[in-house]
């Protein structure tokens, strides 16, 4: 088999990217969601990515491809390795960067990150994939290569075709088969039941009317006002980045129509809307991605971001929600500790050394506190 590189995905073309996918599949795998990230500007050199995009070829026939891209920073990837990067630039003197990474830019989201026909062997597609990675390090003069988020099982193949694993926490939350907010409520014990539902009126006492939008429902008028929210977060804290352009939101909205899905606040009274949640919707998940407000409520965030999508969730019968990255107070209103998964090559032997010994020890304490989050899970039932 041969690895390819393309330096856009419009070199490999929607019909062919597409064809790999399954209707399960996240909408940030698709073509127009990558593409768009390139079209706008989003994505680009000048920012520190580079596409790189990969596929996979026996003969003339394509079996599988990846989103990758040659990374000049650690910006927008939500696996930290700043640390990798100040041990192997100042102990060891070695570059760094530039590096490769196969992710969804600027995306903490589980989902496949090596796209396979089906039909096709998985374990020996993924030891080519390993093997090409390997050798796309050493061509291209990287640091190494790094899978982000991809699901356990691709993690784990990839392990055993020589990359090593590193795991991180996220709180996702899963359908008991609930046919209604109420008995997603009832998973609680009476206290934080009745905690959660104070949360929730307090919506309708303080005149905030919430609404769920698919895209083909927002003007453009509502995508400017879901702009200006998620760029309202990004100005108000230290650690924001703002990654996205307002080309970029239009452009996906008009394109992915069905694969957007908006919780919208407005005052009840005015009708105006003070703030939203941008999430990603597939036929069995929702994706939170970006939210902001304009006006400050008392568990507007809440709210917005957690319980209407976990009740929107349920209505569709979704199975899965993951809101977003980050975040211990999500455990208290229904999302679980889940580990994540990220798999790893480094060509430097001695800066392999050191960050694998670094990867086994962190694994250790995560799979403690894992459990220990289980418990503290379960005593809120």
């Amino acid at each position: 088999m041969e690895l390819r590189t393309h330096a856009s995905i419009s070199e490999v073309g929607e019909a062919e990217w597409d064809a790999l996918l399954r209707p399960e599949d996240p909408p940030f795998l698709s073509y127009a969601w990558l593409q768009t990230l390139e079209q706008t500007g989003c994505v680009r050199p000048e920012r520190g990515w580079a596409p790189l995009l990969l596929t996979l070829h026996r003969e003339a026939e394509l079996v599988a491809a990846a989103p990758a891209y040659v990374k000049g920073n650690s910006e927008g990837e939500f696996v930290f390795d700043h640390g990798w990067a100040r041990f192997a630039e100042g102990r060891l003197h070695v570059d760094y960067y530039p590096k490769l990474i196969v992710a969804v830019p600027f995306t903490p989201a589980t989902g496949k990150r090596l796209l396979i026909r089906e039909g096709e062997d998985e374990d020996e597609i993924a030891a080519a994939f390993a093997q090409g990675l390997r050798q796309l390090v050493d061509h291209f003069e990287l640091s190494g290569a790094h899978v982000l988020f991809p699901p356990e099982w691709q993690a784990e193949l990839l392990e055993e075709h020589g990359l090593f694993l590193r795991l991180g926490v996220q709180y996702h939350w899963r359908n008991a088969g609930y046919g209604c907010f109420d008995d997603f409520l009832g998973r609680f014990n009476s206290k934080r039941r009745n905690a959660i539902r104070r949360e929730c009126k307090e919506m309708e006492k303080q005149g905030t009317r919430l609404e769920v939008l698919t895209g083909r429902e927002l003007t453009s008028e509502l995508v400017d006002h879901v702009f200006e929210f998620y760029r309202n977060t990004v100005e108000r804290f230290y650690w924001g980045r703002q990654y996205l352009n307002r080309a970029f939101f239009h452009e996906i909205v008009a394109r992915m129509p069905d694969g957007i899905h908006v919780v919208l606040a407005r005052d009840a009274g005015s009708g105006r809307p003070i703030g939203g949640a941008f999430n990603l919707l597939s036929e069995t998940a929702l994706y939170g991605r970006y939210w902001g407000a304009t006006e400050e409520r008392p568990f507007l965030h809440f709210n917005v971001c957690y319980y209407r999508g976990i009740e929107d969730a349920i209505a569709r019968g979704l199975a899965l929600f993951e809101p977003g990255a980050g975040g211990e107070h999500k455990l208290s209103r229904g999302f679980d500790p889940a580990a994540t998964y990220s798999v790893h090559h480094l060509a430097d032997s001695r800066l392999a050394l050191a960050v694998k010994d670094f990867t086994v020890r962190e694994a250790q304490e995560i799979r403690h506190f894992l459990e220990q989050e289980a418990k503290v899970s379960r005593r809120l039932g």
